[in-house]
């Protein structure tokens, strides 16, 4: 399997089927979870993302990412998100930012220039992010923007690139992966894509796992 591949993917996906619009009830989300920590795409996951007031609910042994009940802030661990809007600059951040990059209507959906623009300001400033809604797939299904691409883009305005580059990159199809992931004039190292994922774009959150991983499937990809 693709080095860049893997570096990009790792520990990418929270689960969030406890969430609109898979809305599980907590004993089908956390059986999901604990096949999926289990099966042979458990690197690909992330935390089980829930409720504040549900955690103690959840398996001791879950990474988990709770949610507090206003929605406004997420903690992984120690770590604490605040969720703003993509035409907010996250300079002067004490948290890290979370996004919603979707939702359950078309105009819930940022425009690729706003995700752009976000993803260089949040570079820029050294704030890390994690997305949330919207993401199912790993390239873009207009209005809902491609995984692959989002995470690409931040890539590359991580490592210096300017918000046009980051806006090719939301828009592009045709990714190629090897040692690099190569698309357009554009390359990143598994080295760049690593050291991005590590400390600037974190994961994002998904109702659901196995969508994600059956398009990645599908496209040859895992």
């Amino acid at each position: 399997m693709s080095e860049a591949l893997v570096e990009l993917l790792r520990g990418i996906v929270d689960y969030a089927g406890l969430f609109p619009p898979a809305s599980l009830d907590l004993t089908s989300a956390v059986r999901n979870y604990d096949a999926y920590r289990r099966g042979p795409r458990a690197w690909v996951l992330g935390r089980f993302v829930v409720p504040a007031s549900r955690a103690g609910e959840v398996p001791a042994d879950f990474p988990l990412s709770t949610i507090a009940p206003d929605k406004s802030r997420e903690h992984a661990g120690e770590v604490e998100y605040i969720e703003i809007p993509v035409t907010a600059d996250p300079a002067g951040m004490s948290a890290r930012a979370k996004i919603r990059t979707g939702g359950l209507t078309a105009d819930a959906y940022p425009s690729a220039e706003a995700l752009a623009g976000f993803l260089h300001r949040a570079a820029a400033a050294r704030v890390p992010f994690k997305a949330t809604a919207g993401l199912h797939h790993p390239l873009p299904a207009p209005p809902m923007h491609g995984f692959v691409n989002v995470f690409l883009a931040a890539g590359l305005v991580w490592h210096g690139a300017g918000s046009s580059d980051a806006l090719a990159t939301l828009r592009e199809t045709a990714f190629r992966f090897g040692a690099d992931a190569e698309w357009g004039a554009y390359r990143l190292t598994a080295e760049q894509i690593r050291a991005a994922r590590a400390e600037f774009a974190i994961g994002f959150g998904s109702c659901s796992f196995e969508e994600p991983i059956a398009d990645l499937e599908a496209l040859g990809w895992l």
